[in-house]
């Protein structure tokens, strides 16, 4: 049986309060996903992308719950959704970390990580959730830092 884990939302930022990179640069603010105690961030940090959920525009947020709830597909990466994005824009043409999701019964599964456009594999997960937990989390990730 494969290990369950659990997903929970929580507002992040890019930089802390007394990090030196955070002068002249953006401090985008998101929600993080927490996957069994651990920063999603954190762990692939060193890409210097952020979480795609709890910013930007009302419009915006909504599309990424919709697609990370499997309501709709995305336009040209199908089965595969943006988890990571530009910190500056958040604009998918900047590069950005995908994840292969699918949904089997109760369960969620993110696999296949990739650095786009490269489609560059990285060395995580997969991640296995359940699916009254995973829902709960996206959809609290909304608003996470307002409407910008």
């Amino acid at each position: 049986m494969k290990t369950i884990n659990y997903l929970e939302t929580r507002l992040s930022s890019r930089y802390d309060e007394f990090d030196p990179d955070q002068d002249g640069n953006k401090n985008t603010q998101f929600a993080d996903f927490i996957i069994d105690g651990r920063s999603l961030y954190q762990m692939l940090r060193k890409h210097d992308r952020v979480p795609s959920l709890g910013w930007g525009v009302e419009e915006h947020q909504r599309n990424m719950i919709d697609y990370f709830l499997l309501k709709r597909k995305h336009d040209y990466l199908y089965d595969r959704y943006p988890l990571l994005v530009c910190p500056w824009c958040g604009d998918e043409e900047c590069g950005f970390i995908s994840v292969y999701i699918e949904r089997e019964d109760d369960r969620i599964i993110w696999q296949d990580f990739k650095i786009e456009p490269s489609n560059q594999g990285i060395d995580i997960g997969p991640f296995y959730f359940k699916w009254d937990n995973y829902e709960k989390e996206i959809n609290r990730a909304f608003g996470t830092t307002g409407s910008q």
